[in-house]
């Protein structure tokens, strides 16, 4: 006969030596589940927060020039529309001309042949199918001989009204992925930041701060000069906004990215230059050597002319220089040098 006694519990021991192995278990795998990789160095993040910054610089230079242009196509578009606006009422009035002639040769016993077709259900048929104007009279021939001039001219400020609005969507479109580029950038960057402990980002700042105040309090420019009193005003100008802060796209007056600093400086000099630092090596006369530059010169950063500063003498760059900084006195030297540019 089957047994039905009921199996021994375990012991009170077997059990505590169970329950420690698991929470031994447990307390091993927790720590390997919280474990986080090795903290990177403040010299590897800066270097990376740096790289990000830069190709955040690069796309907002972008668009800068984008929205710049998208400012320029609106106008000439709305310009056109008006142009075509004016046309039509011009073309209107011609037709309506035509019709007063109609009616006088209908008062005098009948209606020209050509008038006809042109009065027909689809009277724009006439201009391409009327190949001579011998049949009416030289007042006929005269309007008619406007009327289609002045439809070949609508016609032409359309298509170029349509290609304008198009240019001006198109335009748009690279504005919003210049801008979300930017942004993403950014976004990395401080992703790269928040990495970091408490300690290491404040030794970041710190750094930056100390780079930021040797530069502007005790900054040795020598005793360069400027080449024009157009550049010495400019840079006066720039020095008013050491401190301001970086801010992409902006041109002052209290934030300012690289080329809006050096374009609101010039401004307040009375000069316009362009607005992006890639137009703005085009806006004057080059200059090769760093020993040539002058005061307030435009200095130009990177082989696609992504920065750009005002020279300060002695080898120093008046700049904005990137996200999180302020508008300071650098080294020429921590930036690759192109050439510089004399307004």
């Amino acid at each position: 006969m089957a047994s039905h006694r009921r199996p021994k519990p375990a012991s009170r021991m077997r059990v505590t030596v169970l329950t420690a192995t698991a929470a031994a278990a447990v307390a091993l795998s927790s720590q390997a589940a919280n474990a986080a990789p090795a903290k990177e160095s403040v010299k590897d993040a800066k270097s990376k927060v740096d790289a990000l910054y830069s190709q955040a610089e690069q796309a907002t230079q972008k668009y800068d020039a984008a929205n710049e242009k998208l400012s320029s196509l609106q106008k000439d578009a709305s310009n056109l529309q008006d142009q075509v606006a004016r046309q039509q009422e011009t073309l209107n009035k011609l037709r309506d001309s035509i019709g007063v002639i109609a009616a006088s040769q209908y008062r005098s016993g009948g209606i020209d042949p050509s008038l006809q077709l042109f009065l027909s259900s689809n009277p724009d048929d006439y201009l391409a199918q009327a190949s001579s104007l011998d049949q009416i009279t030289s007042l006929q021939a005269g309007a008619l001989t406007q009327l289609e001039n002045a439809k070949q001219t609508l016609d032409q400020e359309r298509a170029e009204a349509t290609a304008k609005l198009a240019e001006v969507q198109s335009t748009r479109a690279d504005l919003a992925k210049n801008k979300a580029d930017a942004k993403a950038k950014l976004a990395k960057a401080q992703g790269v930041l928040n990495g970091l402990t408490a300690a290491q980002r404040a030794a970041m700042q710190q750094q930056d701060l100390d780079a930021a105040n040797r530069a502007s309090s005790r900054v040795d420019l020598g005793n360069s000069k400027a080449a024009t009193a157009l550049a010495q005003a400019a840079f006066n100008a720039a020095k008013t906004k050491i401190g301001d802060p970086y801010y992409y796209g902006a041109t002052g007056p209290s934030q300012f990215d690289c080329s809006g600093l050096t374009s609101w400086a010039y401004a307040q000099a009375g000069a316009s230059i362009p607005r992006t630092s890639e137009e703005q090596a085009n806006a004057g006369t080059r200059i090769y050597s760093a020993s040539q530059l002058g005061v307030g010169d435009l200095v130009i950063f990177y082989g696609d002319y992504h920065h750009v500063g005002l020279y300060a003498g002695n080898g120093m760059v008046l700049h904005a220089p990137k996200p999180g900084a302020v508008v300071r006195y650098e080294a020429m030297s921590d930036m690759p040098f192109e050439f510089g540019v004399r307004i």
